[in-house]
C-alpha cells in the first residue's frame, strides 16, 4: 500500500475515533442543588444544548393538591433553568388511575395557560414508588 494512501486512511480512521470517544456536555440539577441521587441513580434535570430532560415527579394523592404538588415541583425544575411551562414540548404522564386523572385534568392544563405540549398519557399497574399514584415527566426546550 501506498504511504500517501495508508496516511490518508490512518487520518480518517483516528477522525472516527475521536468521534466515538466524544461526550455529550451535561448540565445536572439535583433537588436543592444536592448531588445526583444514586439510590435509585438519576438526576432530577439534565440539560444537554438548549434542551431539558425533566425525570419524574410523583404524588401518593391523586386529588387536585397532589397534582397541583406535582406540577409545581416541575416548576421549580423549569425555573432553575429561566424556562416555564411554555418551554415545555413534550409530557409523559403516568398513573395508576387514568380517569381519576381525567376527572381532576383541570389541576394540570392552568400550569399551561392553554399553550399544551405534545403528551402521553399512560395508565399502569404500578410506578418506581410503591405509593406513587402519578409521575410526570417533560421535556422542555429553551431559547437559542
Amino acid at each position: 500500500m501506498k504511504p500517501k494512501i495508508f496516511l490518508i486512511l490512518f487520518a480518517i480512521l483516528l477522525s472516527h475515533l475521536g468521534m466515538a470517544q466524544s461526550h455529550i456536555k451535561k448540565d445536572k440539577w439535583h433537588w436543592n442543588n444536592t448531588e445526583q441521587d444514586t439510590v435509585a441513580g438519576y438526576a432530577q434535570v439534565i440539560k444537554v444544548d438548549n434542551i431539558l430532560y425533566i425525570s419524574g415527579v410523583v404524588t401518593s394523592e391523586l386529588t387536585p393538591e397532589g397534582i397541583e404538588g406535582v406540577y409545581n415541583a416541575l416548576a421549580s425544575s423549569l425555573k432553575n433553568y429561566g424556562a416555564t411551562f411554555q418551554n415545555v414540548v413534550k409530557e409523559n404522564l403516568y398513573t395508576t388511575d387514568i380517569e381519576t386523572m381525567k376527572k381532576h385534568n383541570q389541576a394540570r392544563k392552568k400550569y399551561y395557560n392553554n399553550d399544551f405540549p405534545a403528551a402521553t398519557w399512560v395508565q399502569v399497574d404500578r410506578l418506581y414508588m410503591e405509593s406513587a399514584k402519578l409521575e410526570v415527566e417533560l421535556i422542555a426546550h429553551l431559547p437559542k
